[in-house]
């Protein structure tokens, strides 16, 4: 019998001349090419391409473009020399001010038709500046025994090969040294292939780095590390696991919501949004929509160390937070302490899951606030509408599982009075969004 290739691997490798008709919720090009839709990274509405096709699924294809045939007046000239080998960014060929419009375009049209809504309260676009506002990032390390050459960088598109990085022009300047000093030191040591990745943080103008490493360091090792960058907090990992500061007397990472006079700790592999800028006007706007006042309860449902709920709680006459993981849970705890803020508290429970009786599991909210990870909130918006609140604030990082979960609140007697996108990551296919549901 002789072989018949899989259908879906037919064009896989297969360059393709395209033409594109729009984009779409994360700024991919979109076209059609024999009854299938194809969604082309890299290409702009408009244009005609040459893409080289990367997955060949039963329903689409994607691919990723090779060459501009006919350019769209909105093409520019990345400004980064790593951009075409680096997969952190995946817009530089469009101008900065048109990729939040344009990733909206797409959220617009899939919002429409996930949930049938003929047209979105758009509020304006949450921006800031597109260079030099991450304030955390994730950077491998990879040594090649047979070049003995330490590669440092970031993850190429749909890869797990490393990019060179010399210098990242997103990153916050605070961290600019890190790219030299982990190539320099990494190479020095005896066996630099234990040195798998580093994490850098900018806490409020402070430095921190954490050495994720597969065999202990010595501490000769860990101190060359901190006299490469002496202006840095160095971490590593312990034999457990654990994190440990390399210097004495080491400070922890906070961050400041200035609008709330508010002073937020976390441990360096707590999650925390990476634009600080960004962050503040999502908390500055969450407080406008929702005009918590004296009288209102609020419970905030993945709460985290307290993001949102210490700026709830500031004009709220009581806030509950509930968060999934027990350290941020204890974390928030604390914070709200510093904060010297006696209505607000924190349990620990799984979302995803029935929700037991529990002290904050009880109908007394007036607002509750949703924030999410990409996977959304299915399974507790089923809960948060039986407990009937007023307002329901919802934060995505994810277009698509809010979408599926806005249609659970629209078909249980909610309105969408506001939504907003928020760029918090300039030059990505990401747009972040905020939405205000009121019960009829």
């Amino acid at each position: 019998m002789l072989y018949k290739p899989k259908q879906n691997a037919q064009r896989t490798g297969q360059q393709l001349k395209l033409q594109i008709e729009r984009s779409d919720y994360e700024a991919n090009g979109i076209s059609r090419y024999q009854q299938k839709i194809v969604f082309i990274s890299g290409a702009l509405p408009g244009e005609q391409v040459l893409a080289r096709v990367t997955e060949d699924k039963a329903g689409f294809l994607k691919a990723r473009t090779e060459q501009v045939l006919t350019a769209s007046p909105l093409r520019v000239t990345p400004f980064c020399q790593h951009y075409a080998a680096c997969g952190g960014c995946q817009l530089q060929h469009l101008d900065a001010g048109q990729q939040a419009s344009l990733k909206q375009q797409g959220v617009d049209e899939l919002l429409r038709h996930q949930t049938g809504m003929v047209e979105l309260p758009w509020q304006p676009l949450l921006t800031g500046a597109d260079r030099g506002y991450r304030r955390k990032a994730r950077i491998g390390v990879w040594y090649d025994k047979k070049q003995r050459k330490v590669t440092v960088g970031f993850r190429q598109a749909a890869s797990k090969a490393l990019a060179a990085v010399s210098n990242c022009a997103v990153l916050s300047p605070v961290l600019a040294p890190i790219f030299t000093v982990l190539k320099q030191v990494v190479a020095s040591l005896p066996q630099p292939g234990i040195v798998t990745h580093a994490e850098v943080i900018d806490a409020d103008g402070q430095a921190y780095v954490v050495i994720r490493h597969t065999a202990p360091l010595s501490d000769a090792q860990q101190h060359a590390f901190i006299a490469a960058w002496p202006e840095a907090i160095w971490l590593g990992e312990a034999s457990a696991g654990e994190l440990c500061y390399w210097q004495a007397n080491a400070a922890t990472p906070t961050y400041r919501l200035t609008t709330q006079q508010l002073t937020l700790a976390f441990a360096p592999d707590d999650f925390i949004q990476v634009n600080a800028a960004l962050n503040q006007q999502m908390v500055d706007q969450a407080l406008a929509w929702l005009a918590p006042g004296p009288e209102d309860c609020i419970l905030d449902l993945y709460a985290g160390m307290g993001n949102f709920s210490l700026a709830l709680a500031k004009r709220a006459k009581l806030v509950h937070g509930v968060e999934g993981l027990t350290k941020m849970v204890q974390q928030a705890t604390a914070n709200a302490a510093h904060n010297q803020l006696n209505n607000v508290y924190f349990w620990q429970a799984d979302l995803h899951l029935p929700w037991q009786k529990a002290d904050w599991h009880k109908p007394i909210y007036q607002k509750i606030v949703l924030d999410p990870a990409r996977a959304g909130a299915e399974g507790a918006v089923q809960h948060v509408v039986q407990l009937k609140p007023a307002q329901i604030l919802y934060i995505s990082c994810n277009p698509a599982t809010f979408a599926r979960d806005a249609k659970v609140l629209l078909n249980s007697g909610y309105q969408l009075q506001k939504i907003a996108g928020i760029d918090m990551f300039p030059h990505t296919g990401h747009l972040e969004l905020m939405a205000l549901f009121s019960r009829h």
